[in-house]
């Protein structure tokens, strides 16, 4: 088997791929619209790079790349802070939810491909991108402002949200249409979920003795194995790869083990995460844009708006400033991996072919849009939302000093000698000293001064 040129194409893909990371980083873009990119450049279907490849040859490992994509957001799962703060946290992210995918599968029948299609793009322009949030929130320091929690928040919503999407479009799009292999496949869907979150919930210490182990390699082998075992068993029971592999992120990362799971996870989650990117942009046809342009054009300008105004009814819900909410809504109207996925699920179940080039032009696009906006959004907030200048209320010492002040110089006038500004100053000095020793022992003036 000769493979020499498949590797020397895809070396030199993602050397291409690190240079225009490197360009990306001085605008503040993340790395999934460049590995598209580098994909699109090299798709068979372009003809635009002068070296043919093979999409084949890396379609296995770019299933790797889902996995671990999925293992790693239920990896990053915080059970305690979602249940610490549940309530405001679902009221939050539902009723963001809500709107969003109502109005997205609105928009999915009026594009009129199809029901099914509709509830994909629903899903595709309904949920932002945690990974690209994250990675946002870090480089722009933003970790300890007053509105992170709340976006940390509604991501861990959005992510119990993928599960249950999920388990039913999955089933949805599998083109079942007898109502009793439905239910089954749903009833069977929910006992794997509820299960899971159940074993991550209360297994945590049970997990953590059963894969105790100090050698960083077997260690490293045993999480891989394991999200790969469990997409396979999402998708043999119906739930899909994606699911499974969330769900045992989801325990694992209730275990003791979490913190270095993540260091060792997180290498290879980058990488095998480009060649799943690199592999969607490689099966886009340029030849199909035209088709929709005007759908995916029309699906931003529709999340830019809905997200801008959400991102202020979120701030009312968190008693946070309208300049704060539009730091909220930038950095939630990112859009990345899972669309991707839902296009990836949706050509594999036969729907609508054009479901792919819309996924491609719309992630490209929020995925550009989104980052430019969270760079600029305290610029932009401070600008829409210009603070007023409030006087700073004195506290209680504050208070105390001038009253002080006022009753030692009581009764000067201009004019008073010398010897009265001293009277009033010593007045002044033995009434404060006689505040300071009601809260502990009396002291004397000391007669030097």
């Amino acid at each position: 088997m000769h493979i020499g040129e498949e590797l020397l194409v895809l070396g030199v893909l993602f050397v291409i791929a690190y240079v225009l990371g490197r360009l990306g980083k001085l605008i503040g873009l993340p790395a999934i619209p460049i590995y598209m990119l580098v994909g699109l450049l090299a798709s068979p279907n372009t003809g635009w790079f002068p070296l043919s490849f093979d999409p084949a040859k890396v379609e296995l490992v770019a299933v790797f790349g889902l996995i671990l994509l999925l293992f790693n957001l239920g990896l990053e799962f915080d059970q305690d802070a979602f249940i610490g703060n549940a309530r405001s946290l679902l009221i939050s992210g539902g009723t963001r939810l809500l709107i969003n995918f109502g109005i997205g599968f609105g928009f999915g029948m009026w594009v009129g491909w199809g029901a099914r299609e509709a509830l994909i793009i629903a899903g595709m322009t309904g949920v932002s991108s945690s990974a690209i949030i994250t990675k946002l929130l870090i480089e722009l320091r933003r970790l300890a402002n007053p509105e992170t929690p709340v976006i940390l928040g509604i991501a861990v919503v959005e992510d119990i949200f993928i599960a249950l999407y999920l388990a039913i479009v999955t089933v949805i799009i599998g083109g079942e249409t007898d109502l009793g292999p439905i239910i089954l496949e749903l009833s069977v869907s929910f006992v794997f979920l509820v299960g899971m979150f159940a074993l991550a919930r209360w297994g945590g210490k049970v997990i953590s003795r059963l894969i105790a182990t100090k050698d960083d390699e077997l260690f490293t082998i045993l999480f891989f194995g394991l999200a790969v075992a469990f997409g396979g068993i999402g998708e043999m029971i119906g739930v899909s790869d994606a699911i499974g592999a969330f769900l045992i992120g989801l325990v694992l990362g209730a275990t003791r083990f979490r913190v270095r799971i993540e260091a060792l996870a997180l290498p290879m989650r980058d990488i095998f995460g480009a060649f799943f990117f690199l592999n969607f942009g490689l099966a886009l046809d340029v030849s199909t844009f035209g088709e929709v342009l005007l759908p995916a054009a029309a699906a931003v300008v529709m999340t830019l708006v809905i997200n801008t105004a959400g991102g202020q009814l979120i701030a009312w819900q968190n008693k946070l400033t309208p300049a704060q909410g539009i730091n909220v809504s930038a950095m939630l109207q990112n859009r990345g991996e899972f669309a991707l996925i839902l296009a990836t699920l949706a050509a594999a179940a036969g729907l609508d072919e054009r479901l792919t080039p819309f996924a491609g032009l719309y992630v490209l696009s929020m995925a550009v849009i989104g980052p430019v906006l969270a760079v600029n959004s305290e610029k932009l907030g401070n600008a829409m939302f210009r603070p007023r200048t409030v006087a700073e209320p004195r506290d209680r010492r504050s208070e105390e000093a001038i009253a002080l002040v006022e009753a030692a110089t009581e009764g000067l006038e201009a004019g008073d000698p010398i010897a009265d500004v001293d009277s009033a100053v010593d007045r002044l000095v033995e009434q404060a000293m006689q505040q300071s020793d009601d809260d502990g022992p009396r002291r004397e003036r000391d007669p030097e001064y």
